[in-house]
């Protein structure tokens, strides 16, 4: 079978199963599996396929059929222009939150300056914010071990200096100048996609309005040290209710930028 036949039954495959990207995933996997890019594909439609690369290619497509998010069966996803593996454990990387880090990188912080990453999952934020601005000290937790594990594998692939540590929000973190939460923030009763469903759900709900765990770190903020700046993720929807938690812990409202809000303490 070479490659126009195998990638036009791929995409009616992935249409039938109400895939809105199929033709985009077909020729990514296409590119995976082979090892050429989609331009060089697109080029040689004439191109045989081995029986290997069909079986591989064909275990993958059933997998994207289910809805798997493309990143997991990928095994990696894209982040600030980097590559980042990603597993059941973690979330995907959403381009949304790659406005933390253009935020961040606003504030200037001198050097020094240090830096935590609540929930940080993959890695991808806190990784980011240490390759973007090297002089800063950066340091990430999650409460989940095996999320910290994929983090470390992350940060020795892209040549990160950052310490990831298990923790439950603040509870074993040290103080920081800078706090970053990417925390589940989405409500209990929301409905989201299906390809979301195959990700770790105590790392997309937050409880009744989304907003729980926010709660719970900005209770234990006085534990680091006095922060200066807070970047948080939420619902636009939600803004108004996080603003008032932020607030009553002694930050203001300083800039709001599609999901990111940026919290100054006053």
């Amino acid at each position: 079978m070479n490659i126009a036949s195998w990638l036009q039954a791929a995409i009616n495959q992935l249409k039938y199963a109400d895939i809105q990207t199929a033709r985009l995933d077909a020729l990514v996997l296409l590119s995976d599996v082979t090892g050429h890019d989609k331009s060089w594909i697109l080029a040689y439609p004439e191109h045989d396929l081995q029986g290997s690369e069909i079986e591989l290619l064909n275990t993958k497509i059933v997998q994207r059929t289910q809805h798997i998010p493309l990143a997991y069966i990928r095994g990696r996803a894209e982040f600030y222009g980097r590559e980042f593996i990603v597993n059941e454990h973690t979330l995907v990387p959403r381009p949304e939150t790659e406005t933390m880090i253009d935020l961040l990188k606003t504030l200037q912080p001198p050097a020094g300056t240090s830096i935590l990453d609540v929930g940080t999952g993959s890695g991808c934020i806190a990784i980011t914010a240490k390759l973007e601005l090297p002089h800063t000290t950066i340091g990430a937790c999650d409460i989940d071990e095996q999320c910290v594990q994929t983090a470390i594998r992350n940060a020795e692939n892209l040549h990160a200096n950052v310490s990831f540590f298990a923790s439950n929000l603040l509870a074993s973190a040290s103080p920081a100048d800078i706090i970053l939460a990417n925390l589940p923030y989405v409500p209990d009763t929301f409905h989201i996609n299906t390809a979301a469903t195959h990700e770790p759900a105590h790392a997309i709900y937050g409880g009744a309005d989304g907003l729980d765990l926010y709660r719970t770190m900005f209770r234990q903020i006085d534990t680091l040290g006095q922060p200066q700046h807070i970047l948080t993720e939420a619902l636009p929807t939600t803004h108004h209710t996080l603003t008032s938690i932020a607030h009553s812990a002694g930050f203001d409202l300083v800039q709001t930028e599609d999901f990111i809000q940026h919290f100054s303490r006053r």
